[in-house]
Parts: C-alpha cells; structure tokens; sequence
C-alpha cells in the first residue's frame, strides 16, 4: 500500500473484516433481544434500543462500504479508478472501520461502542491485521486529508459510477436545470418563504419530472427508480423544495399503480405524470407521528360517499394540490391497522388567501425553518365528501398495506434529496473557502477546513453509492425496504454532516440569512425526520435485519 492509496483488492479483504465483526455483532444483539422461545422480544427490543439501533448502524455501515467497493471495481474495470476517487475509497474505509472498532456516532452526543453492541476485543480481530491496519491508519490520514482536499479543490468530486449513457445525459440535462433556473432564485424564495413559483413547475412537467417512473401506458416516461434518483439528487442540489416536488408524484403515482383498480390508473395516472394534477399526501395526525395504527380521522360512507372528519397535519404543498392520498378510519372497531383505507380525493386548489377552498375542509399554513417552497399545513376535515369510487382499490381495509408498498420508494428518493442536499453543501463551502481570506491565504489550505471539505465529499459518495444500490435493488424487483431505510439513515446524516461543517467553514456568515449556507442547514435538518426519523428508521433496520436473517 502506498501513501493513503488502497487496491480494489485490499478493500474487499477490508470489507470482508468488517463482515465477520458485523456477523459476530448480530449474534451478540440477537441474544439480548430474543427470548426463551427464540423469538423478539418487543419489551427487550425497547430496553436494549442503543445495541439493536447501534447493530442497524453497524449494518448501514458495513453496506456503505460494500457499495463503496462496488463502486470502485466498477471504475476500476472502466479504466475511470482515478487518485480522487481512489482517495475516497480509502478515506471511508479508513474513517468507518476505526469508527466500527473505537464507536460510531450516531447522533450528537450518542456515540455506540462495540461493548453496546457485546463485542469484546478480540471480536474486533477481523479488522485488526497488519493490511487492514495499513488502510486504517494512511486512508485518513492528517496527509490523507490534505490530499483529497487538493484533489476536489476544482469541484471535481468523483465520477458518479453511473456507467450509463442514458442516466449520464439525464443527469447533465438536470444539471443545466438547476444551474440555469433554480440554484439563483431558490434563496429569494426561501427568505420570502414563497411557493416555487408556477412557471418552474410547469418546466419541471416539461422535463417529465412528475411522470418519471409513470409507466409509458399511463403517460409516464417508464424510467426507474436510479433515474429518479439522479433527477432528485440534481433537483435538490438546487432546492430542496423543488427536489420534494417530485416526492408528492411518486407516492400518489406509486399508491394507485401499485394498489388502484385498472379504472383508477386510467383516471389518475396520467394527468399526474403530465403535472397537469398536482398530489398531496394526507397521512399524518396531531400526536401520532410513526404510530399510523393511532390514526383517528374517521371516513364514514353514506351512500355513494364517504365523509371524512379528523385532524391532519404536517402536509406538505396541502393548498396549491388537486387530490389528496388521504388515509382514514373506515373501520373503528378494527384495532390498529386494520381498520385503515385509503382514498384518491379530489380537492379544489387554493391560494395564500384561501387556501382550502372545498367544502367540509379547513386549515392553515405551520412556520417552518426550512423546507419552504410548498409550505406545511395542518387541515381539519368536518364532512368533507369524497366519492365512493375514489377508495383506492375499492376495497376498505387495505390503506396501511397499500402504504407501506410506497415506502421504499419514498425512502430511497428521500436519501436521493439527501445527497443532492449534502452535494450542495460541499459545493458552496468549497467556493467559500476558496474566497475567503484570513492570516494571507484562502482558508481553503487551512488543514482542518480542508480535511472538512474533503469528509463531506467522501461521506457524500458513499451514501450515493448506497442510494444508487437501494435504487437498483428496487428496479430488480427485489424487496429492499432494509436497504432504502440504510441509504437514508446514512444519507440524512451526511445532509446534516455536511450543512453544518458548512456553517462552520463560513463562520458567522455561515450563520446570517443571507447566505446561502444558512438555508443549507435549515433544510438538512428535516432529513433526518420525515419518511421515518432516524431513530424509527434505526428500529425498522434492525427489526427487518434480525427477522430476514433468522
């Protein structure tokens, strides 16, 4: 091994290491939490939350750096395995096996140990022989840093890995996008705390944004879901609010494809893909957050009508929207789940001045830091009537399973916004240091500005890579919620990683309103909330891991 710079050969040795800890930490966190019947315990799965959030950590992590090594074969064998990317291969194997050995920080202030997870040192073992130890101590390195920060210093952060004609052209055409008409504007727009305003969404319906994944029958483009993430990725490395558009498509889109009568698709699909209708998602209530099993907004039939009443908050781009995906009772005396439907319900679209217009609908806008661009809502239903055709599938009962079929997509587009997010950020502290000048140089060849910037690029990779893999598993048709959960667990993180070091690299200008920094860090921080907080997303790795493996 020369310098910080590691084979494809001896990363996958690496790799294979960090495998056997993970497989001894399953072993070890399996027998805290299972009980005399071998089976979850959930009263254990609470009492011992760190080592089972820590083991789906451990997990995202041992996966990153599966896709990592992926990634760079792949270069490898195109001939692209260049010094920035092989620096960024050996940065993140480098940072995330020390951090696997010494403790991974999984929130400030929550730092879990291998003890947590009932690892001992000689379980560590597998990571600890003279050639792994080599990548640990030189991939990251004080001259590591220095290194990679040279290598990006031009805004060249690592070829994609796309290794597609098709996606590669989609790609750049979003980027001319978003550096012609959103990366400008979007500022302005956050400080007024403006909707994005109509003429960008009627480009954006142009470009086939909302019909991306829409199958060609429907009027979609029938792309999947690798292209969806790099268009989301570009689309919210210029704003996240634009990059969110799309989001309310895909899971309109995705609920009727997936769980629609042929009727429904015939109605629906196609005017949502042209953007000509424009979706909400009507789903989370006052004091439930994750527990959907507690909803209580009721839709009682009367005829060929429901009426909904109930609370709703918490929706985003509620006024300007045409239909709503709005998930009710129908059923109160079946427990949890299982009295829950699903219904396609048209609404009349409203302006700030009055923003739900429709009968038996009322509500207002909730003030947000960041995340602007559609506005937040909460909406009270007092009979609002929604026809008996539009119940998704024409059949009560099935909202929840007709919404957890949409939640890998929606996660995996959530780390795409993520990483277009965290991408920014690395861009515009990159430019800052670059400009700002202190002691008679650019800040930029300070070693802890530079080793900043260049972590924010690694970590920004390696989460791509991990969406990309969520992304195609999705496309192969195999299930992947466990994956889409790790790709957006690791990918808010970066998000906030990066928004943050980004503040930090601007220093109190990073902090004033004006710059676009300031903003970076307001929308961040949402990732790590919506589409299941980071502690939910911890859980549901954990639980789906321990159940599939066992």
């Amino acid at each position: 091994m020369t310098d910080s710079l590691a084979s494809t050969k001896q990363l996958s040795a690496a790799l294979a290491g960090a495998e056997k800890v993970l497989t001894t930490a399953e072993e070890r966190v399996n027998l805290k939490l299972r009980n005399s019947s071998g089976k979850i315990d959930a009263a254990l799965l609470e009492q011992e939350q760190l080592a089972a959030h820590g083991f789906a950590w451990l997990s995202t992590y041992v996966a990153g750096l599966r896709e990592t090594l992926g990634w760079a074969q792949r270069l490898e064998s195109a001939g692209k395995f260049r010094e920035v990317e092989q620096r960024i291969a050996a940065a993140a194997f480098a940072e995330y096996l020390n951090q696997i050995s010494g403790g991974i920080s999984i929130s400030q202030g929550e730092i879990v140990r291998p003890s947590d997870l009932g690892l001992t040192f000689s379980d560590l073992a597998p990571i600890e022989t003279p050639e792994i130890m080599a990548i640990r101590e030189t991939g990251w390195s004080a001259k590591a840093r220095i290194a990679l920060a040279e290598a990006i210093m031009d805004g060249d952060f690592g070829d994609l890995g796309l290794d597609d004609e098709t996606l590669e052209l989609i790609q750049q055409q979003f980027r001319r996008f978003v550096d012609e008409k959103i990366i400008g504007p979007a500022h302005e727009w956050h400080l007024k705390d403006e909707l994005i305003p109509m003429e960008i969404v009627d480009e954006m319906a142009e470009l086939g944004v909302f019909g991306l994944t829409v199958p060609e029958e429907f009027g979609g483009l029938g792309m999947g879901k690798v292209a969806m993430c790099v268009v989301t990725e570009e689309l919210s490395r210029g704003y996240i609010g634009v990059g969110s558009l799309g989001t309310r498509s895909e899971i309109a889109s995705e609920l009727i494809r997936l769980g629609g009568t042929q009727g429904q698709k015939e109605k629906w699909l196609q005017p949502i893909a042209s953007g000509e209708v424009l979706p909400t998602a009507v789903f989370t209530e006052p004091d439930t957050g994750s527990d959907l099993g507690s909803l209580r907004t009721r839709a009682v039939q009367n005829g060929d009508t429901y009426e909904v009443t109930g609370n709703k908050t918490w929706i985003t781009h509620a006024a300007r929207a045409d239909v709503m995906t709005l998930l009710a009772r129908t059923n109160p005396d079946a427990p949890g789940y299982r009295g829950l439907s699903m219904f396609i319900a048209p609404k009349s679209r409203g302006t700030d001045a009055d923003p739900f217009p429709s009968q038996g609908m009322s509500g207002g806008e909730i003030k947000v830091l960041g995340y602007r661009g559609m506005k937040e809502y909460e909406i009270a239903f007092d009979g609002f009537k929604i026809e008996s055709e539009n119940l998704l599938g024409q059949e009560e009962g099935q909202g929840f399973k007709q919404l957890m079929a949409t939640f890998e997509s929606a996660r995996i587009q959530t780390a795409a916004r993520s990483v277009g997010v965290a991408a920014r950020a690395l861009e515009v502290a990159l430019t800052y240091a670059n400009e700002r000048r202190q002691f008679g140089k650019s800040i930029v060849h300070f070693p802890r500005v530079a080793g900043k910037l260049a972590w924010m690029a690694v970590e920004t990779m390696v989460s791509r890579q991990l969406t990309y893999f969520s992304a195609r598993q999705k496309d192969s048709d195999r299930r992947c919620d466990i994956e889409a959960g790790m790709a957006k667990l690791l990918a808010a993180r970066t998000a906030w990683s990066n928004a943050d070091n980004g503040v930090q690299i601007h220093g109190g200008n990073g902090y004033a309103e004006e710059y676009e920094m300031s903003r970076l860090l307001c929308d961040a921080r949402i990732l790590n909330i919506f589409e299941g907080a980071a502690e939910i997303q911890a859980q549901v790795i954990a639980r789906g891991l321990l159940d599939r493996r066992n």
